[in-house]
């Protein structure tokens, strides 16, 4: 019997929980496919990936930092992909051109309201303007929330990625060193990968308040910093990127194989882990 292949690319990658995931998305369709961490080198994303799809394989997820490379590498872009100019999913297609899409925005907004958190009509913080975040930006500006301000270590970074989904509402970018003349936002999220080494991004105290909800889009098997942090300041809520992992996943999984899984009994079962 025939084994597709599929595999998540990143630098660092053996972290990734996306194996898992996706094994168990398999046993759930009854499909025969195998899927792998990969680590490309800093330099080497492209020879990486076309190596594997050269050897057969199906599909691949992009993991940081390669995601707006992965725009660049795909022959044929989803409108959400256009419009993110970022990629987290490629399929390798019948004709041998590489499509790629972004279902991180899908993952993380289902996430955010399985959760609980409210969007519509909420002033929304996002730290970082990276692939990641530009995932993001149309699913969470389509649930109409009153204002997203985008913070960055490089403004100017942050202040072309907000210009490019103003026609979708109310979205700015803001110095880093000025958030400490905001108020407390009703939603805060890390979209920065600091988490993952251990570091905080920059944040002065008065973004959090008894009612913020902060997002982690990061995840590891304790707290996140960042998510240390938003407790330490009296946040309501604290979640990390599992959800959202979970949730781009089987998006991709749709993508590549034509039906969606279902994902509560995978998050519990991550949880678990």
């Amino acid at each position: 019997m025939t084994v597709d292949r599929y595999a998540v690319v990143g630098n660092p990658i053996e972290h990734s929980k996306s194996p898992l995931i996706h094994a168990a998305f398999a046993a759930q369709t009854h499909d025969n496919v195998e899927y792998t961490r990969l680590l490309a080198p800093l330099d080497g994303f492209v020879e990486t990936v076309q190596q594997f799809f050269s050897e057969g394989g199906c599909g691949l997820n992009i993991t940081v930092p390669f995601k707006e490379e992965a725009w660049q590498f795909a022959d044929d872009l989803t409108e959400r992909a256009q419009r993110a100019g970022a990629v987290n999913t490629l399929k390798k297609q019948p004709d041998g051109r590489v499509l790629g899409d972004n279902t991180d925005g899908a993952g993380l907004v289902g996430d955010l309201l399985n959760q609980g958190v409210a969007l519509v009509g909420q002033r929304i913080l996002v730290v970082g303007a990276g692939g990641a975040v530009r995932g993001i930006l149309q699913p969470l500006l389509a649930q109409e929330p009153a204002q997203v301000l985008i913070a960055n270590r490089t403004f100017s970074k942050a202040e072309t990625l907000a210009n490019l989904f103003t026609d979708m509402g109310s979205i700015q970018a803001v110095e880093m060193t000025h958030l400490d003349q905001q108020d407390a936002f009703d939603v805060i999220i890390n979209g920065t990968s600091a988490s993952l080494s251990g570091e905080l991004p920059p944040l002065p105290a008065n973004l959090v308040a008894n009612h913020t909800a902060c997002y982690d889009m990061m995840y590891g098997n304790d707290i996140t910093v960042f998510n240390r942090w938003a407790q330490q300041h009296g946040a309501a809520q604290t979640i990390d990127g599992l959800g959202m992992l979970v949730g781009q996943a089987a998006e991709s999984y749709r993508l590549w194989r034509g039906r969606l899984p279902e994902v509560a009994g995978v998050m519990e079962a991550m949880r678990g882990q």
